[in-house]
């Protein structure tokens, strides 16, 4: 049987900040994975045309993805036309039900950009429609019935759109691949210039291994980690289905905490 891993961010760049430890490390479980950017990363440049750039970051992201024999998938929209409506929920359903994704890696439904957190919506629906025979997909496509797991990344900069800090439910050890994440970043050569201009970000590459280093502290066992939120699973699985965890072993631990955090606040906890 085949194992399906599923990695959707926002803009191209995305996956490589926040998912894409979690996908290398499940590609070495044996998982098949796939990486798709939602938007075209047409607004991230203070120099290029928009056809340039698009053209550009294409080619970026399919080499970051080539890296880690991930099968790429081409975007929707445009930057800034990430809008939770059906037209983009078609396409994106369609791509789903090709895939069939048994791990749904998707961004944080909290976040600082529009753009990010409509992909998780996007995402979301898009994986619960998936055994839906009459939602109609871009292009057609039929139904499956494959469970799929979905994981909520933490936002960029672990802070929500407010500045609450994020807390994972799941962290994942990346200390191991964190050199791949980091050569699979530098893929995006037209950003990092970019990002100093538009966020005062300096070090492009030093700013995901910090995140991933804060994210480890976290974790409270993890020097580099990646965090994650399982998406409730009505509609998507049975309570327990949990195959991120099954895959990794000892490379995830689950924050008691906040999963009887999450308890008490469905009113299900003690």
């Amino acid at each position: 049987m085949t194992h399906t891993a599923f990695a959707i961010g926002a803009h191209p760049d995305d996956i490589e900040f926040m998912m894409a430890g979690t996908l290398i490390l499940l590609k070495s479980a044996g998982y098949e994975i796939h990486y798709m950017n939602v938007a075209d990363g047409c607004c991230g440049t203070a120099v290029y045309s928009r056809q340039q750039i698009v053209r550009i970051r294409r080619k970026e992201a399919q080499s970051a993805s080539m890296l880690i024999g991930a099968t790429y998938h081409h975007s929707l929209v445009p930057d800034l036309d990430v809008f939770y409506d059906k037209k983009t929920l078609a396409k994106l359903a369609a791509v789903v039900r090709e895939v069939s994704p048994e791990i749904l890696l998707v961004p944080s439904p909290q976040d600082y950009m529009e753009d990010h957190s409509n992909t998780a919506r996007l995402a979301v629906s898009a994986a619960f429609t998936r055994g839906m025979r009459n939602f109609p997909t871009s292009p057609k496509r039929p139904p499956i019935t494959t469970p799929c797991a979905v994981y909520h990344a933490l936002p960029y900069g672990l802070r929500d759109g407010l500045s609450q800090r994020i807390w994972a439910g799941q962290y994942v050890d990346v200390s191991s691949v964190i050199e791949q994440k980091q050569k699979m970043l530098l893929c995006h050569a037209s950003q990092s210039d970019w990002l100093d201009k538009s966020q005062g970000l300096g070090s492009y590459a030093k700013t995901m291994v910090d995140m991933c280093g804060e994210v480890g502290k976290m974790s409270g066992k993890f020097s580099q980690a990646e965090g994650w939120r399982r998406h409730n699973p009505l509609g998507f699985g049975a309570e327990d289905f949990d195959p991120l965890s099954a895959a990794l072993g000892k490379k995830v631990v689950v924050d008691a905490e906040y999963q009887m955090d999450a308890k008490r606040r469905n009113g299900s906890g003690v």
